[in-house]
């Protein structure tokens, strides 16, 4: 039998009977009240346009149907196949707020005659979900586009025809894209792509493709195909399980993103991969009572939360979970803004942070502890956290400590103006030389840092890099410090050698100063820097002169490449780098990606989403260094894992290049606020062998550490395509059951 099409009655009849509370009822001790739950926001600098506005024409059957639910208490619905609505603006990018339940259906979504998508308004809930966003697409470029939304009238879920409505439009406007006076006269002009203005660009190009869907504070690679991006609490576009999402993954290679799942605040935390494959996400930040409240997101604290996300290497990254519950696995203390790093037996060494969300470190948040994941007895502490005096000497300015692992098996610790070489084993210090001239490069300064590659060549002699950050005092008040205060152009290297520590620091002055750079290691030895600003520090809200919320401003958009082994006074170069549009400054990530190219997004300083000057940015660019273009050699056999000292013999195909052939592991980081954690480049024992390399494997477990990295063989300053690899066994770090059960034992999780 035929089912009949619901007549206008049965349709509004629909919409009328739903009130829904927040999303699925979980609220927290933080929350002020529960209440309804509804994605539609209008950050600051967007334009809103209710279902009733004249500039949005609806075409065949539609009606128009009244809630208490709806934007502006009233919305426009179809069920006739066919039916359509058209909306022309100016901008860069548009959203459609409808609603969604077991009734509604498909939609074809064109802009400027081209289909998008085909977005999904069907959702399995017994009530309907109004105020949802249904698609949104923000990288346009600044001018006059077109959206038509089409009604399939199917879905598999539906029996008869489907619903869609609308309730909104929002439209964003990225980058300076002003509403011209005159709007009609801009219609048919299309302004140059970004891919027209770098035509002429000879030799690296830029391009901007793909949005991220949450803001990238947080990134890290986890395959060949795909990177991780975690954000804090907000009302980003992508939703999940009927609102914001603030994790997503991103498809490398067709740009589309597909929201995680997170219980708790993520809100500045670090991260590293375990020996075993597993990446942690470590710290965060209580609930935001603000209009990121838990009764809207049923977000729980996350300062102590250690989520798990478990190895995910297939294509589609099908079945990526994070795991988070901080009840069962946690830290002993609560960490915000800590750095975490991978040691020699797959273990997590987590470093400083504040035990309370803030802005400038003091001594009443200052956690100037150590601890390890999982816990460690180390020199009896019973998995409980292990003092370091150096994180309170370095107060104020000494969040996301600057860390890596040294080849001896001992730890390099930065921050403030101060370095140290740890020994976790006898629980020591060894104080280094201050970094000179006054600057600071830890959050709210922040530099960036980068081991430089070690090579057997050298036995693996450590040299560490630091650019950037600020002179400011950091015990001067935020309302003391302005946004226009100049950042630093120092870069300071230091060789941790016995001969190398006694020479003291190396200074180098980058072409322009900048705080809040990101370091980003190639294939090829040489350093990409990127992002920043060339005043104020890190953080908004908190300077005055603000421009919009951030703390900084003049946003410094042409990256440098900076060769470690060229002569002093020629190692930086901005030759034939194109400069970028889109400022990237606070919570901005950089990173090198498997096939060779660096990823380049985000940027928020603003506690919410928002676009005034300077706003939340989802815009994804691709740098392309100039071996992109050309014949690059390749890795033909599948590659899993390789020992320590293990030989592995490589087929490869050089496609008749020429010259000397490397082959470099790279650890492509955990990269937030300018910490790219884990950073790391080896050069590998290999020699050519007619269509195959042998290479030798590390030669111990400090030289890099158990886990995952990228093997990329390199000829003639030309890198293959980057496969993903197990350094080590596979195997799980240790976990001692009686340290773990007293660490959990004698603490608590945090309750904000």
């Amino acid at each position: 039998m035929l089912l009949r099409p619901l007549s206008h009655l049965a349709l509004w009849a629909i919409y009328a009977s739903a009130r829904e509370s927040a999303w699925n009822g979980a609220y927290t001790a933080n929350s002020n009240a529960v209440g309804p739950f509804r994605p539609y926001y209008v950050p600051q600098g967007t334009t809103s346009y209710d279902s009733t506005s004249p500039l949005i024409r609806y075409h065949k059957k539609w009606i128009k149907v009244r809630s208490n639910d709806f934007i502006g208490h009233s919305a426009r619905a179809t069920q006739q196949a066919g039916a359509y609505v058209t909306f022309t603006f100016y901008g860069t990018g548009i959203e459609w707020f409808g609603s969604m339940d077991p009734r509604h259906g498909f939609a074809d979504v064109y802009i400027d005659g081209d289909l998008i998508e085909r977005a999904n308004a069907w959702r399995d809930t017994p009530r309907r979900m109004s105020q949802q966003l249904i698609f949104w697409k923000y990288d346009l470029h600044c001018g006059p586009h077109k959206i038509k939304v089409y009604n399939v009238g199917t879905h598999p879920g539906v029996t008869g025809l489907a619903i869609i409505d609308v309730d909104a439009f929002v439209v964003t406007r990225y980058g300076g894209c002003k509403l011209p006076q005159a709007y009609g006269h801009y219609f048919g002009s299309s302004s140059p792509s970004l891919k027209g203005r770098q035509a002429n660009e000879p030799h690296w190009s830029l391009n901007q493709l793909g949005s991220t869907g949450v803001a990238a504070m947080q990134l890290v690679v986890i395959s060949e195909s795909h990177v991780l991006i975690i954000d804090k609490v907000e009302h980003n576009p992508l939703t999940i399980d009927g609102h914001p999402a603030w994790a997503a993954l991103y498809n490398l290679k067709t740009h589309a993103v597909r929201p995680i799942h997170i219980r708790s605040n993520s809100f500045c935390a670090g991260g590293t991969f375990l020996g075993n494959g597993s990446l942690i996400s470590v710290g965060g930040n209580p609930v935001v009572e603000d209009y990121t409240g838990a009764a809207d997101f049923g977000d729980i604290d996350g300062m102590q939360s250690v989520r798990i996300f478990d190895p995910c290497d297939s294509p589609k990254a099908k079945n990526c979970r994070l795991y988070d519950d901080p009840k069962r696995i946690r830290l002993a203390t609560p960490r915000w803004y800590n750095t975490v790093i991978r040691l020699d037996d797959g273990s997590a060494l987590i470093i400083g942070g504040s035990k309370k969300g803030g802005w400038i470190n003091n001594a009443t948040v200052n956690n100037p502890t150590i601890e390890y994941f999982p816990p460690k007895d180390v020199r009896g502490s019973k998995g409980m956290p292990i003092r370091l005096p150096f994180l309170v000497d370095t107060l104020n300015s000494n969040l996301f400590p600057i860390a890596f692992l040294l080849p001896d098996g001992k730890v390099l610790i930065v921050a403030n103006q101060d370095a140290v070489i740890y020994d976790r084993h006898d629980n020591t210090e060894r104080r280094l030389p201050k970094i000179p001239n006054g600057v600071r490069v830890t959050y709210p300064m922040a530099g960036g840092g980068v081991l430089l590659p070690l090579s057997p060549e050298t036995d693996y002699k450590a040299e560490i890099l630091l650019c950037g950050g600020s002179t400011i005092d950091d015990e001067r008040r935020g309302y003391d410090i302005s946004s226009q205060e100049p950042a630093t152009s120092q870069c300071s290297r230091l060789v941790l050698t016995e001969d190398g520590i006694r020479a003291g620091w190396q200074i180098e002055e980058m072409p322009q100063a900048r705080t809040m750079p990101d370091l980003v290691l190639l294939p090829t030895g040489d350093i990409v820097i990127v992002n920043g600003a060339g005043s104020g520090i890190s953080g908004y809200g908190n300077v005055k002169g603000q421009v919009g919320s951030s703390n900084a401003d003049l946003p410094v958009t042409t990256p440098v490449l900076y060769r470690p082994q060229a002569p002093a006074g020629l190692r930086f170069t901005e030759a034939n780098i194109p400069s970028s549009p889109i400022p990237r400054m606070y919570h901005s990530v950089a990173t090198l990606t498997p096939s060779g190219d660096i990823m380049i997004a985000g940027s928020n300083p603003n506690l919410d989403r928002s676009e005034v000057k300077y706003g939340t940015e989802y815009r994804v660019e691709w740098l392309h260094p100039p071996y992109m273009m050309s014949k690059r050699p390749e890795i033909t056999d599948k590659i899993k894992s390789i020992g320590y000292k293990q030989d592995l013999f490589i087929k490869v195909n050089l496609h008749e290049i020429v010259g000397e052939v490397r082959v470099v592991l790279m650890d492509l980081g955990f990269v937030t606020h300018a910490v790219h954690a884990n950073s790391r480049m080896v050069y590998l024992e290999a020699v050519l062998q007619n269509d195959q390399v042998k290479v030798t494997g590390p030669p111990n477990s400090f030289i890099y550490p158990p886990g995952p990295g990228f093997l990329y063989i390199v000829v003639d300053s030309v890198p293959s395509f980057g496969k993903k690899v197990m350094v080590g066994d596979g195997g799980d770090p240790p976990v001692d059951p009686k340290v773990t059960e007293y660490m959990m034992h004698h603490t608590k999780a945090s309750s904000g």
